[in-house]
């Protein structure tokens, strides 16, 4: 399994965290992730609508001959999206566990406003701790 990126969306639709785990792959310029994570929220919010089963969460699983894009949509609106090899497995435990280091070293943060972009060390080197554990990865 190889992770490529990490983007973070608040419940408004902004960018609010976005980290490239790849040094294999080009780098997503800032304005193209700007425009991931707006697209994004997006479409979520139209999937969720045009369900025809009641109680849709969204879109979860995004796959392409390239890239998956799994997504994590917390209770308070804020999404998590996880850009990864076709061939890895579904990552819904990964996606909790970047969830519990967001609540851990973001949230009870006294210095972090939320709905702000997201600039935390200590959740930074978690989340590389994160995902090193996993096989493939060569940060």
């Amino acid at each position: 399994m190889s992770i490529i990126s990490l983007y973070v969306i608040n419940k408004s639709g902004g960018l609010v965290y976005s980290r490239d785990f790849s040094e294999k792959l080009s780098r997503v310029d800032l304005n193209d992730s700007l425009r991931l994570a707006s697209i994004w929220h997006s479409l979520h919010a139209i999937a969720s609508q045009l369900s025809p089963l009641p109680g849709c969460m969204g879109i979860e699983l995004l796959e392409s001959d390239t890239f998956d894009l799994h997504c994590l949509e917390t209770p308070t609106g804020t999404k998590f999206l996880m850009v990864v090899d076709p061939s890895s497995p579904y990552l819904p435990s990964v996606l909790q566990r970047v969830y519990e280091l967001y609540t851990d070293y973001v949230l009870k943060n006294p210095f972090y406003e939320v709905e702000q972009v997201i600039k935390c060390e200590l959740f930074d080197q978690h989340l590389e701790a994160l995902v090193r554990r996993y096989p493939g990865m060569s940060m």
